[in-house]
């Protein structure tokens, strides 16, 4: 019998990381108790004890991300808008949730929600979009009741005026591209430098005191009728010029700052944002300015 020497662990090597680790972190950067009422983030499938050397960050859980992070054998996958958002009663494998779950789970790959307790806090959605903007004095449009230094969306000021037009280009360099670009309601040469924006699906925050002392309002989702309503109050009593970009786009910035702080909260463990647009309109035909004249 030929004896082998027992190996000693290195002690300077980090402990393996489990998804309980990964959950105590992420309830650390983005507190449940954060999240809007109506909201369902956290854990949605996977072990506690299971171990994690791979984890994926994406805007999405759709059918991309999740091929995405299986063929890089990830152990979970965080996203930003919640799977299960609302109630589903089946998870048979011919509806869609019911088969991006049935592929997490045989994948053995977690999936972590962090949504309305992400778009809150320092380094949130919001807040990214304003620190690439250059904003100053940025500060939440809706303060959370419970620690108004954090809240939703945001309002700051640019450090000189600009144009609508050129602010307008300015976001259209931070965003990573889609299909529907920056649309813009306004005149293009009014001097602009309040800003207020919301990442994310912005129609709620229309009529919001801030919101319409701002110069303009950045945001995503804006519906034809309160959009419409918004600029006719502006031109009888002022209020903003609107800015609209794609939802995903929005969203997808404060994913690499995610990464990295769980990568340092989490040493041994390798973090990875999909570059997948998941944004869902992949092309466009007959888009042309208009000049609010004739629909001709």
């Amino acid at each position: 019998m030929t004896n082998t020497a027992a190996v000693a662990p290195d002690p300077s090597a980090p402990a393996a990381q489990t998804l309980a680790d990964l959950r105590r972190v992420a309830e650390e950067m983005w507190p449940a108790d954060t999240a809007e009422s109506w909201d369902r983030v956290g854990l949605v499938t996977g072990r506690g004890d299971a171990p994690i050397r791979r984890v994926l960050l994406a805007v999405d859980a759709v059918g991309a991300t999740v091929e995405e992070a299986l063929a890089w054998e990830t152990d979970a996958l965080i996203t930003h808008h919640p799977l299960l958002l609302r109630g589903i009663h089946t998870v048979a494998e011919d509806t869609a949730k019911g088969a991006l779950l049935a592929s997490l789970i045989r994948g053995g790959c977690a999936l972590i929600a962090a949504h309305t307790n992400a778009d809150q806090p320092a380094g949130g959605v919001s807040d990214v979009i304003a620190r690439r903007l250059g904003l100053m004095g940025s500060l939440p449009i809706v303060p959370h009741a419970a620690r108004p230094e954090i809240g939703i969306g945001r309002i700051g000021a640019l450090a000189e005026p600009v144009s609508l037009r050129t602010f307008a280009e300015l976001v259209a360099g931070v965003m990573p591209a889609t299909v529907s670009g920056v649309r813009v309601a306004g005149d293009p040469d009014r001097l602009v430098r309040e800003i207020a924006l919301l990442g994310g699906a912005g129609d709620s925050l229309l009529d919001h005191p801030a919101v319409r002392g701002a110069d303009v309002y950045l945001t995503s989702d804006l519906r034809h009728h309160p959009a419409q309503e918004a600029l006719e109050l502006t031109a009888v009593a002022g209020g903003p010029a609107l800015v609209d970009v794609a939802h995903w786009a929005s969203e997808s910035l404060w994913l690499e700052g995610a990464a990295e702080e769980l990568a340092a909260r989490l040493p041994g463990v390798e973090f990875r944002v999909s570059t997948l647009r998941t944004d869902p309109w992949n092309f466009s035909v007959g888009a042309r300015p208009g000049d609010g004249r004739s629909a001709e």
